[in-house]
């Protein structure tokens, strides 16, 4: 674990703004910078205490920061050559009302009941496999996919609907 001591903070004060300038000079994009040189202390911090040792933790950091840069842009060289390849993704229709009114329902029930619901109809696992996945008796995971099929009913019940 990380050292409390107040070196960090102190450290952190003095070095941000000069490494934030610098990667916006690299990257010539201000918010990745910032993004940048936030994980490159996220991974000092989580480090310190050997980091701090160092003749020059500046180096550290700055140096995590450009392998950071580097590899952002691999990634997003790899997903432009991907898009060059294979084309823009399909053209998806919007979800359908009663699409939208089912993911606010599913997120309504506790996350037991929904993922039970989910597994068990949208991707069509068995209660065994359910039940199996997370580690609770075939009976439990009943008990959840019938208290999230009632839940969802009074939640996706249309009110004003008076037919019965």
């Amino acid at each position: 674990m990380p050292s409390e001591s107040p070196d960090f903070a102190d450290f952190y004060q003095a070095v941000h703004p000069g490494l934030v300038a610098e990667f916006y000079a690299y990257t010539g994009d201000l918010g990745e910078a910032q993004e940048i040189v936030q994980e490159a202390f996220i991974r000092a911090w989580t480090h310190w205490r050997k980091i701090s040792r160092y003749d020059q933790p500046r180096a550290w950091v700055a140096r995590v920061g450009y392998r950071l840069a580097v590899s952002r842009w691999r990634k997003a060289r790899t997903a432009l050559f991907s898009l060059l390849r294979h084309g823009p993704p399909p053209n998806v229709a919007e979800p359908s009302a009663a699409s939208v009114a089912l993911a606010a329902a599913l997120r309504a029930l506790p996350d037991s009941q929904r993922r039970a619901v989910i597994m068990h109809h949208l991707s069509g696992y068995s209660i065994a496999e359910i039940a199996a996945a997370e580690g609770v008796a075939d009976g439990t995971v009943k008990a959840r996919l019938s208290r999230g099929r009632r839940r969802l009913s009074t939640l996706l019940t249309d009110p004003e609907d008076t037919r019965a």
